[in-house]
């Protein structure tokens, strides 16, 4: 069997990869043949044992760690993901951290946090994406569809969101004639780690019902959105998609 190289191999580069949706999408990227980095902030050994999963099934992959708001990291990731394969084609940027507050009453170091994640690691990775990664290639950001809903407690979530579309939107057309597409996913409400913290059974069920499809989303539906933008989607370029069971 030939070796895979970056000649016939695609390289796709996973920030928060080993978060709940994170690690589905590095699972299905792998599985249409990516090369995958999974890039982790603190959970290494996770990292690790999704990357040795991924090896022994036939695939490639590594392991990064690093913070996404500090430009080193970022841009030693990157060095790690072009020395281990020759370049990348796809940077995808899950992670992200949600504080839940009123208004009058979020902590504001909260609110630099949240925006530190958020806003500025979204940025500080787009910067590397945009200088690197290669014609034919995508970048997928990540929003929110609270955008939409406007739900109580969401200010400070929901502000970094929108700021993650505004970058997304000016830096497909910063891109012009590189062929290559940015777009941002947001989710609708999504059964993961993220989502189910600080809500008790009844709160969960009136996500769920929220939907005309009456259930929460899977991890898996939001990765079929990110298969098909690092993908076969073209056509499709400074948009945000919003996956989330026909949440308004």
């Amino acid at each position: 069997m030939p070796e895979n190289t970056a000649a016939n191999v695609r390289v796709a580069l996973v920030t928060g990869g080993t978060g709940g949706i994170g690690r589905v999408v590095v699972g299905r990227l792998a599985a249409d043949g990516f090369a995958v980095a999974v890039h982790y902030s603190g959970n290494k050994e996770r990292a690790e044992a999704m990357v040795a999963g991924i090896v022994s099934g036939g695939g490639r992959a590594i392991a990064i760690g690093g913070d996404i708001a500090d430009e080193n990291d970022v841009a030693a990731a990157f060095d790690a993901v072009e020395s281990a394969f020759g370049g990348i084609d796809v940077v995808v940027n899950t992670a992200g951290i949600m504080v839940l507050a009123p208004v009058a009453e979020l902590n504001l170091d909260d609110l630099d946090r949240v925006h530190r994640t958020n806003i500025r690691g979204t940025f500080v990775v787009s910067q590397q994406a945009a200088r690197r990664v290669r014609p034919g290639g995508a970048i997928i950001n990540f929003s929110t569809s609270v955008i939409r809903t406007q739900l109580p407690t969401y200010a400070a979530y929901v502000a970094s969101k929108a700021a993650v579309e505004g970058i997304t939107m000016i830096l497909a057309r910063e891109l012009r004639g590189r062929d290559i597409t940015v777009n941002t996913v947001a989710p609708g409400p999504t059964a993961t780690p993220l989502f189910y913290n600080g809500k008790d059974e009844a709160a969960v069920e009136r996500f769920a019902k929220a939907t005309p499809l009456e259930r929460l989303g899977r991890p898996e539906d939001i990765s079929e959105t990110v298969a098909f933008l690092a993908g076969p989607a073209r056509w499709v370029n400074g948009q945000v998609i919003y996956t989330n069971g026909g949440l308004a």
